[in-house]
């Protein structure tokens, strides 16, 4: 039978209990999961229960189970990837918002659900600094508003009629971004129908930013072809190296040309709260579109992505479709955001984000977010003091791209030794480091930007990397870790 009041209730207790036992002991668990492939499902059984089970022998399953196959992100020691962070008030927001199960399309289904929302992307608008013209809205992902941004640039590009009349000159019309961009904008550019091929990767400079001198290049070379010219992404905090590129320079070639500028801040948007930091958006006068993730780096948990656009009218344009039964007094009146993107259900995510905002504050926010830089900066210094390691980007946020490379050993032999190093490193269960190649060469990543990361744990993975390191590169090839 389905479960009562008195034993949800219950139930629910022991799951905040068991929630909090997680975030007090997640240090200990083993921050990458070390299952092998098929073992969870093969744990599983074959048909689903014909009869109902006790919740009991579902917790029970979850810990014996499920959580063996469990990588730690919320875990301290999670150096790897980007981050994915949570926090206690978002987790309880985020309990709140399922019970409610609100569907939020339209003002008119949750009226709170859509003036909240409102209210949170003004906030979130005046956190980072961005100027009163622009508009936000959340969406699940950053893949989605980037999404929504070449979808938007690509009907303005032709004068809104290839929602309705499709692409008559398909393959024509081009989108540029540096070869440092994320994977989600190639993969935009063929959703939204522009195609792959026609996404112009733009060669970057020394400090991996876009080079604007290249990117007004390809631009004049494409119109000399015969192409059309659409959209530039530019990125602040690329995922590789935590680029940043140059808005004021991007700008003013996209401006020349009358190209729509969407900015991908999923990374680095959230270090704008820092005012020290909103050198990155000099130039942001230029800009058209913009996203970050409150769910990457301000501790809130997935999905929660904050998208901005300076040309509200037009989004909505490009995506408002009106079936007779989503017809309403109101509208006109209000904001009904399945209009600016791209899916008609709508979960009811601004309720996180003000339980975020208001249990931290944004003076706590901006202290943990500066730490964060802080602690990427030192590490940085440790590795250019130690002898054989090498500093291989800059690093403007939180975001550390090393490698250890002895004296006089070639590249090949350098990344194989570093590959090595990130694998037995992993494998040790205390800490998770992950990879990215600049110019040919393995270079290790470290990310200082989880919820509870202190000096002390960058300071022990930074001991394990250098023993690891050191015995890898003996002669014996051995590693001893205690």
């Amino acid at each position: 039978m389905a479960m009562d009041s008195n034993e949800f209730r219950r139930y629910g207790h022991e799951v905040v209990e068991w929630i909090a036992r997680y975030f007090e002991n997640v240090e200990n668990y083993p921050v990458k999961s070390g299952v092998k492939p098929g073992a969870i499902k093969g744990a599983l059984p074959d048909l689903p229960p014909a009869q109902s089970e006790p919740f009991d022998s579902f917790m029970h399953d979850l810990d014996e189970i499920i959580m063996p196959g469990i990588t730690h992100w919320q875990s301290p020691n999670f150096f790897a990837y980007f981050p994915a962070n949570s926090s206690p008030p978002s987790v309880l927001a985020e309990m709140i918002t399922a019970a409610l199960g609100a569907q939020c399309m339209i003002w008119e289904t949750s009226p709170a659900a859509a003036e909240l929302e409102e209210k949170m992307m003004e906030w979130l608008k005046m956190m980072t600094g961005l100027p009163a013209g622009f508009e936000g809205v959340i969406q699940d992902s950053a893949s989605s508003a980037t999404l929504a941004a070449l979808i938007t640039a690509r009907e303005k590009a032709t004068q809104f009629r290839s929602n309705s009349d499709g692409l008559k000159d398909e393959g024509r019309l081009r989108i540029y971004a540096s070869t440092q961009t994320h994977s989600s904008v190639e993969k935009g550019a063929g959703v939204a129908g522009f195609g792959r091929k026609n996404l112009v990767r733009v060669s970057v400079r020394s400090d991996y930013s876009i080079d604007p001198v290249a990117l007004e290049r390809a631009i004049e070379k494409d119109i000399a072809g015969g192409y059309t010219p659409c959209c530039v992404v530019a990125t602040l905090g690329t995922t590789g190296t935590t680029a940043v590129d140059s808005l004021e320079q991007v700008g003013t070639v996209c401006r020349k040309h009358g190209l729509w500028l969407h900015v991908d801040a999923a990374l680095g948007g959230t270090a704008l709260l820092l005012p020290e930091m909103r050198w990155m958006i000099r130039g942001v006068e230029y800009v058209d579109s913009l996203v970050f993730n409150p769910h990457k780096w301000m501790f809130t948990n997935f999905d929660c992505s904050a998208y901005f656009v300076r040309d509200a009218a037009s989004l909505i344009r490009t995506f408002e479709i009106l079936p007779e039964y989503l017809k309403t007094r109101t509208r006109g009146e209000v904001n009904d955001y399945r209009d600016w993107g791209i899916p008609l259900g709508r979960r009811f995510r601004a309720l996180k984000l003000w339980a975020v905002i208001r249990s931290y504050g944004v003076e706590r926010l901006q202290a943990m977010i500066r730490e964060h830089i802080r602690l990427a900066k030192m590490l940085a210094g440790l590795i250019e003091a130690e002898e054989g390691f090498e500093l291989m980007a800059p690093v403007p946020l939180n975001t550390v791209c090393f490698r250890y490379r002895p004296d006089g050993m070639e590249d090949n032999k350098a990344n194989l030794l570093n590959e090595k190093i990130n694998h037995a490193l992993n494998d040790t269960g205390k800490i998770y480091l992950t990879h990215t190649k600049i110019d040919g060469r393995y270079v290790l990543r470290m990310v200082t930007a989880q919820t509870n990361l202190t000096e002390r744990h960058v300071l022990k993975a930074w001991d394990m990397i250098r023993e690891t390191a050191s015995a890898l590169s003996s002669q014996d090839g051995s590693v001893d870790i205690d």
